[in-house]
């Protein structure tokens, strides 16, 4: 059987992003996972029944680590020797690739689920945008998870069309709707829920949910809330995800307010958020940059609709007034009126609701997906 090895920088990336993927090619190559922290990445090897091997890797510019890094997987592979490897995330995929194109590995990959890079200037954008097209450059074919980054990278001119394929309709995972189905929560369990947050039957929920810092657009998501809820008192937000105040924190006035307003409650990370999506109304995701935003999917499959900034991924999930509003990035105002819109009129919110979830289950089924990129792979081997 031949060897598939994927690599991620972390394994929250394996857990999350690529929930249950790897498991499933196993049926099909001899899978190994790599990544960092090597315990947590055992744990998951353990748990998905799937091969591990461990590299140290961060998601800040560390060229000596990543060297020592290179250095390793390049011995891994060439003791291993994997027909393909996958890489995903940006340190991943630089790393990775270049130790299999130094490796002899013939197929290389690359999936492209954002792009920090969007959100750099100066020469930090310069270093960014070099690392990015050398990555594709080393890759033989790269996977865009959005047509916004397909065009993205064309426009950018870090690779030449023939490199590039958007699979499906987009996604790197798509999406489980018997796991992520309102029908799993019955009433009785809802009302269970709201009591243990205290958030009573009548209360408007929106939720976010995703990391705490600025490019997620936390901070016009708390400016336009507690303004809304001067006006509107029965209103709640809801934040699902860590703060991480080292790498993008958002502001110490906004940092305050989550801790202290009566209306916003802000439980941390969750591994499983279907409960708190079960008792909200609308999503709230004014993200600045993304790749194709996995919760967008699951709080449709909820029936969730979602308030999205207009950007790639975001604006192909959610169609305007079908499935949810679409607003452009860093505009609080447009926030605070599309908020307001959905508080006011329920007949809208109940449209978008009935919609959400079939837009999911028509277009980015997870088995269907697991399918398009085996497929994809055996194809390549062809080559």
């Amino acid at each position: 059987m031949h060897k598939l090895i994927r690599i991620t920088t972390i394994p929250l990336s394996l857990e999350k992003l690529l929930e249950g993927q790897l498991t499933f090619m196993n049926g099909h190559y001899d899978v190994i996972a790599i990544a960092a922290e090597e315990e947590r990445l055992q744990k998951y090897g353990s748990d998905n029944k799937v091969r591990t091997f461990w590299v140290e890797m961060t998601r800040k510019i560390t060229p000596i680590l990543d060297l020592k890094s290179v250095i390793k997987l390049y011995r891994y592979f060439k003791s291993e020797k994997p027909l393909i490897v996958h890489t995903h995330t940006p340190k991943a995929g630089i790393v990775g690739m270049l130790a299999a194109k130094l490796a002899g590995v013939p197929i290389r990959l690359h999936t492209v689920a954002g792009m920090p890079l969007m959100e750099t200037l100066g020469l930090k954008r310069k270093i960014l945008n070099l690392v990015e097209k050398f990555t594709y450059s080393l890759a033989t074919k790269v996977y865009p998870n959005s047509k916004g980054l397909q065009e993205i990278i064309l426009k950018e001119n870090f690779a030449k069309p023939s490199k590039l394929k958007v699979l499906g309709k987009g996604s790197s995972n798509g999406i489980d709707t018997a796991y992520f189905d309102p029908e799993l929560y019955s009433e009785d369990l809802r009302d269970q829920f709201r009591r243990e947050l205290k958030i009573e039957p009548d209360q408007m929920v929106f939720i976010f949910v995703g990391r705490i810092v600025s490019e997620k657009g936390i901070n016009e998501l708390v400016s336009s809330f507690v303004k809304l809820h001067k006006i509107y008192s029965s209103i709640r937000l809801l934040l699902i995800g860590p703060f991480e105040e080292d790498l993008d924190p958002i502001s110490p006035e906004n940092y305050k307010i989550i801790q202290t307003h009566e209306a916003i409650i802000h439980e941390g990370y969750q591994a499983d958020i279907r409960k708190y999506l079960s008792i909200s109304q609308v999503l709230a995701f004014p993200s600045y940059r993304e790749g194709f935003p996995n919760v967008v999917m699951q709080a449709g499959a909820m029936e969730v609709p979602a308030i999205v900034t207009n950007i790639n991924g975001c604006n192909e999930i959610i169609t305007e007034n079908s499935n949810g509003l679409i607003i452009p990035v860093k505009d609080e105002k447009a926030l605070f009126n599309a908020m307001e819109k959905l508080i006011l009129d329920q007949e809208l919110l109940k449209d978008l609701r009935k919609n959400a979830r079939l837009e999911i289950t028509s277009n980015y089924e997870r088995s269907e997906f697991w399918k398009l990129l085996l497929q994809e792979y055996q194809s390549l081997e062809k080559v």
